[in-house]
């Protein structure tokens, strides 16, 4: 039996292929060229227990390609993988032979490869989010021109509503008006490719009946509903609550030793598209729930405010888990009592 470790870079791979006994078999860099890499692992693909692929900000043309050819393809999870700190010498070679290593042992943390359709649409809600960042970032642009121009404060929406011959009304000189007919143009450049990616995604998720389902929830509407349905995939993969309340950044990371506080773990594992739309679901549900209003003012009073939202968040994780494998729609007695 074979173990094939890929330590992937931005413009190149380092490919090592180990047997049972960690011998190292085959050990070259390659260009990203997935033809190339397929060519290299082909004479050895009826031996090979599995591929080792790094989590990197690149990984699914080789993760696919490779899924395609029928290998066994696993996703390291970087940031749970930790080597001997008392290493002399560590390189990408070494780094492959680690990942080939730990496949052989079965210890190695691995990463959720989604499938690919489904990807495509998480990215899209993705790209979403960006390009909204991006529309606020004008309008909070234009506001601060008119405050500085006028000392009148103009809100958002009514931004939103401007056009390029209000600006020339309100008389303001050449330049300063062309700096703002500037941002208007951008923020209406972006919202209609935000229109347009809200109607593509409105009809691959909202005939899902766990759209409806995570709809129900306090605090959850079609926005914050796509984005959990999309970032969370399939419920199954998570073993139990606690799993997935984790990969939400619901919990905390505090190390612990008889009582004492020893540091704590990695803060940014897990999912921070969940985190981000938890958090905002537990901001609506203060505000419009009054049974979630109720738990978080006990909270608050007990530590803070930042506290007190993320258990309001974690309540509603919690919740939307077991509603995604039940089928059963959101109770808020059972949640917040």
């Amino acid at each position: 039996m074979l173990f094939c470790g890929i330590d992937l870079h931005s413009n190149n791979s380092v490919v090592v292929i180990s047997d049972e006994n960690d011998k190292v078999l085959y050990s070259k860099r390659h260009p990203n060229n997935l033809e190339e890499i397929r060519a290299a692992l082909g004479s050895y693909q009826s031996d090979l227990f599995g591929v080792v692929v790094e989590s990197t900000f690149n990984w699914y043309w080789l993760v696919d390609g490779l899924q395609e050819a029928g290998y066994s393809v696993h996703l390291a999870n970087t940031t749970a993988i930790k080597q001997y700190d008392g290493l002399k010498h560590r390189g990408d070679e070494s780094d492959a032979r680690h990942l080939a290593h730990i496949l052989r042992l079965g210890l190695l943390p691995e990463g959720h490869i989604m499938p690919k359709p489904m990807r495509a649409v998480r990215d899209l809600a993705r790209k979403r989010m960006q390009l909204v960042q991006q529309r606020t970032t004008q309008i909070l642009s234009i506001e601060t021109c008119f405050d500085q121009q006028t000392g009148v404060h103009i809100s958002s929406n009514n931004i939103k509503k401007l056009s390029a011959t209000d600006i020339d009304n309100i008389g303001l000189g050449a330049m300063e008006s062309l700096c703002i007919k500037a941002n208007l143009a951008v923020m209406q450049a972006v919202q209609t490719q935000v229109d347009g990616i809200e109607k593509a995604l409105a009809k691959y998720c909202r005939s899902n009946p766990a759209f409806l389902l995570l709809k129900s929830v306090a605090g959850i509407g079609d926005v914050l509903a796509t984005v959990i349905l999309l970032e969370t995939g399939s419920i199954e993969r998570f073993a139990d609550v606690g799993n997935y309340a984790s990969y939400c950044r619901c919990v905390g990371s505090v190390h612990e030793s008889n009582g004492k506080k020893k540091g704590e773990g990695n803060t940014k594992n897990g999912n921070r598209y969940l985190a981000w739309a938890y958090v905002e679901a537990a901001n609506f549900a203060i505000r419009y729930c009054e049974a979630a209003k109720r738990f978080y003012q006990r909270k608050k009073a007990k530590r803070n405010a930042v506290i007190a939202i993320k258990a309001v968040a974690h309540k509603l994780a919690r919740a939307c888990f077991h509603m995604l494998k039940t089928g059963e729609v959101f109770s808020v007695e059972r949640c917040f009592t």
